[in-house]
């Protein structure tokens, strides 16, 4: 699977600064943030914005790549020889992200916008949880060509196991819902994954115990 870019190795210590305060705005201010807002926050200047990041969309797409890189990371970094293990490490650092008290608060300020941003809100959907499931079900293909994941449509297979290891966690934020707290969130992680490869490990690989008995999720 190809990395996303950019790769956080290759950020200096200014596009971390830059990036951590649009994450910041994205919290306070959603869609409506500006580039000058971003410039005071992170202690730079605006021309210095523009120049190193073109435009805020091009600023936005770069902050979206960085998540999806970093979501990403524990596909790549086993390279799928631990294909449970790949799957909860995925898991776990895509619930713990999801679960951050800026996310939460800059997702709902971010749909409740996007009938006055249509377009922003779509862009961010592409540069965000759309690109976050093409990797995936990237990774998924290549994990069903070499004989570990039964073969049906990846992008199909990514959706799906995007929405079960959300579950209805994401919803229960945007309305203000009690939700699953970490060591809740790691069963429910642990029942999601091995629920997905009950369903499509090879038949092959069917010898491992992938149980989902004797777990609470309340």
């Amino acid at each position: 699977m190809t990395p996303p870019s950019p790769a956080a190795s290759t950020l200096d210590a200014r596009d971390h600064r830059v990036f951590d305060a649009v994450r910041e705005l994205l919290a306070s201010q959603g869609m409506q943030l500006s580039m000058d807002a971003v410039a005071q926050h992170a202690g730079c200047s605006k021309q210095t914005l523009y120049s190193r990041y073109g435009n805020k969309q091009e600023l936005l797409k770069r902050v979206m790549q960085r998540h999806v890189c970093r979501a990403t990371a524990g596909l790549r970094s086993l390279d799928g020889d631990d294909l449970r293990g790949s799957l909860l490490r995925f898991a776990n650092d895509y619930l713990d992200h999801f679960n951050q008290p800026h996310v939460v608060q800059a997702r709902r300020l971010i749909a409740a916008e996007s009938s006055q941003f249509p377009q922003e809100a779509r862009t961010l959907y592409q540069d965000g949880a759309g690109a976050l499931a093409l990797h995936v079900s990237e990774w998924l293909a290549t994990r069903s060509a070499e004989g570990q994941l039964r073969h049906d449509d990846p992008h199909f297979m990514a959706e799906l196991l995007l929405s079960m290891i959300a579950g209805l966690d994401f919803e229960k934020q945007r309305f203000h819902i009690p939700h699953r707290d970490a060591a809740v969130r790691r069963r429910w992680a642990e029942f999601s994954v091995d629920s997905f490869l009950r369903a499509f490990a090879a038949p092959d690989a069917a010898t491992a115990s992938y149980s989902n008995q004797h777990r609470s999720f309340s």
